[in-house]
């Protein structure tokens, strides 16, 4: 790890040390595969153990990205290539349809997270963050505070905007030294914030627009709220005993009003062009350019993003490749193991078949593909956004140490919402289709 990760620096491992941290990724990261395989209608390829090749190669891409998370990009170009060769070679897979399918989830991946790290190039340079520590709490709290408004704000914005101007802030408030289990803490916060708001992950989006009402996953603020007082103040007590929080903003600091107003104008475009066009990056590329003519823009922080935009790219596209038919029948478990199952495996076509299945309770299923993300770094764009700025984060095996928490706060938070409101397949009329609860095995809806 590099100086300033939150893990002390460490000679280099062993065989045994090496042996150990390949096995823990193996179980962690291949089980999650082989559950989804166990669970997809029989492909005519072959299939090994009774699992689709497919699925091997996925996992075993997901293995190669834990163990060499310094080369996770090649790693990631890799296996998408093996599988794609695969694909083309023993399957009747048509790439040209596939990619008619997802081009507009790929593109707007690619504009969110090269455009995010522009954002939060300019919220640094409005010095806003500078003058942060004269508002924020000295000890341990300030950095809760920071996660509660980064939980906040990706409420109503995109998780990767929220997540990136909380790592922004955390950058100038703990001098550059952020440990990895407060990293894992933002992309939680930016995560746990979005679960209970139909504008505030993509999933939820999806939800909304495929007939779930507005107030239909707000029930999932409970999980939010319970998970963040929890790995909250672990995280927050982590960054303190590695880098406290400055005290006192620098010496005339001061806040660039312009550069801020153009920060707000490329929120307002994403948000506008999500709701109006389902395609966020469009506003946020043409607020950018139009903030470029009154602010110098740093464009050469497109080539830090980039990596870690191809390395996400070739893990969704792998992904949506993936032979999964359907999801085992709905039930408060299935729903607990997709949170699992989403830290490895793109939530978008969870969300997808879920939906399509039916029988799902909605607000479960908010909480559990929005949240269940954050539990390793690259299992949601909030987290690779993030990684782009602190490459640190990039070790499974230290985010997995020191951001346990998270899947600990999951757990908790999702029992507290079962014992609340109870499990109930939510009711609604899905559009240009039957209604939800009249899929097989669903059970009357009860309302939030």
């Amino acid at each position: 790890m590099t100086a300033g990760s939150g893990v002390a620096r460490s000679t280099t491992p062993g065989r045994s040390g090496l042996r150990a941290r390949v096995t823990l990724a193996a179980a962690l990261l291949l089980i999650p595969s082989a559950l989804l395989a166990a669970t997809t209608t029989p492909a005519p390829a072959p299939e090994l153990a009774g699992v689709p090749v497919e699925f091997i190669l996925f996992g075993l891409t997901l293995l190669g990205v834990a163990a060499l998370h310094h080369h996770a990009m090649v790693v990631a170009l890799s296996g998408l290539g093996t599988v794609l060769a695969y694909k083309l070679a023993f399957t009747r897979f048509d790439l040209v349809t596939h990619l008619h399918h997802e081009w507009m989830i790929l593109v707007n991946l690619l504009g969110l997270l090269l455009g995010f790290a522009l954002l939060a190039k300019h919220f640094e340079d409005s010095g806003v963050p500078n003058k942060l520590p004269d508002y924020l709490p000295d000890d341990w709290k300030g950095g809760l505070v920071l996660l509660v408004i980064v939980c906040v704000l990706s409420s109503f914005l995109d998780n990767i905007a929220a997540a990136m101007i909380g790592g922004t802030v955390a950058r100038v408030v703990f001098k550059g030294r952020v440990h990895v289990g407060y990293l894992a803490g933002i992309v939680a916060a930016s995560n746990a914030g979005g679960a209970g708001s139909v504008v505030g992950d993509t999933t939820t989006t999806m939800m909304w627009i495929d007939g779930v009402p507005a107030l239909g996953v707000a029930g999932a603020s409970l999980g939010a709220v319970v998970s963040l007082a929890l790995f909250g103040v672990v995280a927050a007590r982590q960054q303190h005993a590695f880098e406290p929080i400055t005290r006192d903003a620098p010496a005339g600091a001061r806040v660039d009003w312009g550069r801020l107003a153009i920060v707000a104008a490329i929120l307002a475009g994403t948000i506008a062009t999500n709701v109006l066009l389902d395609f966020p990056a469009v506003g946020l590329w043409l607020a950018l350019v139009a903030g470029s003519f009154f602010r110098h823009t740093e464009w050469g922080e497109l080539r830090g993003a980039l990596k870690g935009t191809v390395f996400l790219l070739s893990l969704v596209l792998c992904a949506s490749m993936m032979p999964v038919e359907r999801l085992p029948d709905a039930s408060w478990q299935t729903t607990l193991g997709l949170g699992f199952v989403s830290a490895i495996f793109d939530n978008i076509p969870l969300t997808k078949l879920a939906l399509e299945q039916g029988g799902y309770d909605a607000v479960f299923l908010a909480f559990a593909v929005g949240f269940g993300g954050s539990m390793i770094w690259f299992g949601s764009s909030a987290g690779v956004a993030l990684t782009n700025a602190f490459p640190e984060g990039r070790s499974t095996v230290q985010w997995l140490r020191h951001g346990w928490h998270v899947a600990v706060a999951y757990v908790v938070a999702f029992f507290v919402m079962l014992a609340v409101f109870g499990y109930h397949p939510t009711q609604y009329t899905r559009k240009g289709a039957r209604p939800a609860a009249s899929a097989p095995h669903a059970e009357p809806a009860q309302a939030h």
